[in-house]
């Protein structure tokens, strides 16, 4: 072999070696630009997020807030206008909203009152809600107008089996019945001295909604048992009964216990039993006992053949106890236990019996008719009435 040759062989390896050498400091220059590529993507992509997490948090404390503040350029000025108005008679902001067209629904003209704040006037229809009354268990409809009226088809449409050839006959026509229940105005006159109206401490809406509420829980209360309807509403008990099966429209049907003004002394719950099944099947589903805390003692010690109780208290807070399985609202305006006293009854009385109302209560300021003390002379409309005859049986504690 010659030189030359010699040379040629050995040159090509350390062509070779410098070409790989190249290639990889080509190659590890571009995974470091690329490391820093992919470390700059990822620091701009942590601060984006960054960025957004505080743009969320930033719109989450702002999304927090305009519900406060909404609730409170809503109602703050009129709020702020009652208040000054109740303490020191000042109804120039009342007069203003009602000028400016905010407050069309809550201001009238002074003569009649203004109507309460809102968050007051809430606090009263919770309470009327939540009291022992036949309200909690009755159909409440709001209203606008003076009455309400209630279409009632208390018969049925008749029918027959058609044949195919045969005549078909004329059916009966149903009867249709109106019932209109008038509002009536119900008021309440609580009073407070100037002095303490003058105290900032005072929460004089809280005060005067607390008064309210409990008056008109009272009145309505006793109104929708046993009212005569003549300036108030029509109470269920001011209606005739006949003995169950017997009665007309317009009257109750009702079962006896077979002993004048107690319960049979073999087998009390029988009358029970009886009462419940007297009522229509339609009914029953959506039914309840009323009574008196004086008859719900004498009833929960009721047993049956296998001596278990039927009574049974509620299981949870609120819950209303249970009489064969069907809820008991304990209204101390139901009569006491006394001969020929309806005092049980059990029915559907979302079915029997609407209450209507005014949504709206005013309160006009008298600081004159009882100096140095202040009148708040408070009124709302409201009427009631039975509107399904069929949907309530009473219990009388008499001979059959």
């Amino acid at each position: 072999m010659s030189n030359s040759e010699t040379r040629a062989g050995a040159a090509a390896p350390a062509n070779g070696a410098g070409q790989a050498m190249e290639v990889k400091t080509v190659l590890a220059g571009f995974l470091s630009d690329f490391n820093n590529f992919q470390a700059d993507i990822k620091g701009r992509l942590q601060k984006q997020e960054d960025r957004m997490t505080m743009i969320d948090r930033k719109t989450m404390n702002f999304s927090g807030r305009p519900a406060l503040s909404r609730a409170a350029t809503m109602e703050a000025p009129h709020q702020k206008a009652f208040s000054a108005y109740l303490r020191s008679g000042d109804d120039d902001g009342l007069r203003g909203l009602e000028l400016e067209g905010k407050g069309l629904n809550v201001a009238i003209a002074a003569e009649g009152g203004y109507l309460v704040d809102p968050q007051t006037a809430e606090i009263v229809v919770s309470v009327l809600k939540s009291s022992a009354s036949i309200r909690s268990v009755a159909n409440v409809v709001h209203v606008d107008a003076n009455a309400f009226d209630v279409l009632i088809d208390h018969t049925d449409i008749g029918a027959g089996w058609a044949t195919e050839s045969g005549s078909q006959a004329e059916t009966a026509t149903p009867q249709i019945d109106r019932i209109s229940i008038p509002l009536h105005e119900l008021s309440a006159l609580p009073k407070a001295s100037q002095r303490l109206l003058d105290d900032s401490a005072f929460d004089v809406e809280n005060w005067i909604a607390t008064r309210i509420a409990d008056k008109f829980s009272r009145s309505e209360g006793a109104s929708f048992v046993s009212g005569d309807g003549i300036d108030k509403p029509k109470g269920f008990l001011t209606y005739d009964s006949a003995a169950n099966g017997t009665e007309a429209w317009g009257e109750f049907g009702h079962i006896t216990t077979g002993v004048d003004g107690d319960f049979a002394t073999t087998n009390p719950a029988d009358a029970i039993v009886d009462l419940v099944y007297a009522l229509g099947a339609r009914y029953r589903a959506n039914a309840n006992f009323v009574m008196n805390s004086k008859t719900a003692g004498a009833v929960r010690k009721m047993k049956d053949a296998d001596g278990r109780f039927l009574w049974s208290d509620g299981l949870a807070a609120g819950e209303p106890a249970r009489l064969m399985g069907y809820p008991v609202l304990v209204c101390e305006d139901m009569p006491d236990i006394a001969t020929w006293a309806p005092a049980i009854a059990f029915g559907d009385f979302r079915a029997g019996y609407t209450i209507a109302e005014r949504p709206d209560l005013r309160i006009l300021r008298d600081p004159f008719s009882a100096k140095p003390h202040v009148l708040f002379y408070a009124t709302k409309r409201i009427g009631g009435d039975v509107s399904d005859f069929h949907a309530i049986k009473l219990l009388k504690f008499a001979m059959a």
